[in-house]
């Protein structure tokens, strides 16, 4: 498990997910978390919701804004809808959600453990426990107002819950895993993202026990009225010694919207697209049969591949991830409906064949991805401005849709380099 993963800059985005889109991300996120389970089992997709640089990732191939706070609601949102119908079968379970869904959790929970015979009851608690920390044991300046608890069948759990600073316009989200945890107020986030702003009060860590301790000692001797009385008392001017704590890695999401190559790994990007050509009429022929499309699809099938087969390191650029399928406002270029659709068909396809041992599209995705990692090591290609341009190019041919509407035909040079 990945502890204290890191910390990363969540803008603040309005708007709501079209239901174009919501569809389909609820179709890929439940085939994506199935190809998970069959390759690698309910754990390691427990650890990798827990990991917040994966997480940013997952969001971005469904077609989610690369780097805004709207992943971590549409993402939970998606897997809600996409694994309930199949929640029996899996042994995944999705609760809560954003708003008045994340205050049903509990109740979520026990009818849960009564339905699979688990403690339901001691669920609920701790998603009570874990929500109180984040909002009061860590004052980092974030209000809480999402909520996701994904439990499996055997009682092991991630939580994914998130807080906002309205005046900063800023998100910070908290990742929580079971497996490990031996005390929820001894270092127990797998991870906290957020803009750091200044000094946060993280009574949660390890390294605050003696200040725990100190203040119980306090509201037993004193009483919460003396308390107060004695720090008003107090020169404004004292200030005690600070401790420095260490950094921890954090993955910065820039506040533009616009995707930019220093957001991207542009040597993996052209391992990605090396590979896709130089496997796609081998081992997709049969299964791509839409003229004009079924090359671009090979392309958002390597990075859908990434996705479930690429380890931790691989997700440090999320906006990379964005050019499998773009993103509903039209960055880095709108969603190719054509080729989302051809995506969810063969992710399907190979899932489905799969449960009957038929593992000859799974083995071909798994071949895209590691022939991706080989060619990235030589291969070069365009800069992203011109795989941008090109994609802007082809976006009608390819059903290009927006939260602005289809796009059209290019009418001129202008629009056929950026749309």
């Amino acid at each position: 498990m990945v502890q204290r993963a890191g910390s990363a800059d969540l803008p603040l985005h309005g708007g709501r997910v079209p239901r174009w889109l919501g569809e389909r991300m609820t179709k890929l996120g439940a085939v994506i978390t199935q190809a998970i389970v069959m390759e690698y089992g309910r754990d390691e997709l427990l650890r990798r919701l827990a990991h917040p640089f994966w997480f940013q990732s997952f969001g971005s191939v469904m077609g989610m804004d690369w780097h805004s706070s709207g992943i971590t609601t549409s993402v939970i949102g998606a897997l809600k809808r996409g694994l309930t119908p199949m929640a029996g079968d899996l042994g995944i379970h999705v609760c809560g959600g954003r708003g008045k869904n994340s205050r049903a959790t509990p109740n979520e929970l026990i009818a849960i453990g009564n339905r699979v015979g688990i403690d339901g009851s001691a669920l609920a608690q701790t998603s009570r426990l874990v929500a109180k920390v984040d909002s009061a044991a860590v004052q980092d300046g974030f209000d809480l107002y999402l909520h996701g608890f994904i439990v499996t069948d055997d009682g092991k759990w991630v939580v994914v819950q998130q807080g906002m600073n309205g005046d900063r316009r800023q998100a910070r989200r908290y990742h929580w895993l079971s497996e490990g945890i031996t005390s929820f107020v001894d270092s127990p986030h797998a991870a906290i993202e957020g803009r750091r702003q200044g000094e946060i009060v993280n009574l949660a860590d390890k390294r605050a026990e003696a200040s725990r301790k100190g203040q119980l000692d306090l509201l037993a001797t004193l009483g919460p009225d003396r308390i107060v009385r004695e720090v008003i008392a107090l020169d404004p001017g004292l200030k005690t010694k600070e401790t420095a704590q260490p950094m921890l890695p954090h993955l910065i999401m820039p506040t533009h919207h616009d995707v930019r190559e220093e957001d991207v790994n542009m040597r993996r990007l052209h391992g990605t697209l090396a590979a896709a050509a130089d496997r796609g009429p081998e081992d997709f022929e049969q299964l791509l049969l839409t003229p004009g499309v079924g090359a671009r699809t090979v392309s958002a099938l390597a990075m859908v591949a990434e996705v479930v087969h690429g380890a931790p390191c691989r997700f440090s650029d999320p906006a990379r991830f964005s050019l499998a399928h773009g993103g509903k406002d039209r960055e880095p270029f709108p969603v190719p409906i054509r080729v989302y659709d051809e995506t969810i068909r063969v992710m399907k396809s190979a899932v489905s064949k799969a449960r009957l041992g038929q593992q000859e599209e799974m083995q071909a995705l798994r071949r895209l991805d590691d022939q991706a990692r080989q060619l990235e090591r030589y291969v070069t290609g365009p800069d992203l401005k011109e795989i941008i341009a090109g994609e802007f190019h082809r976006s009608h041919d390819w059903g290009g849709r927006s939260v602005f509407g289809f796009e059209p035909p290019p009418t001129d040079d202008v629009e056929r380099r950026r749309g």
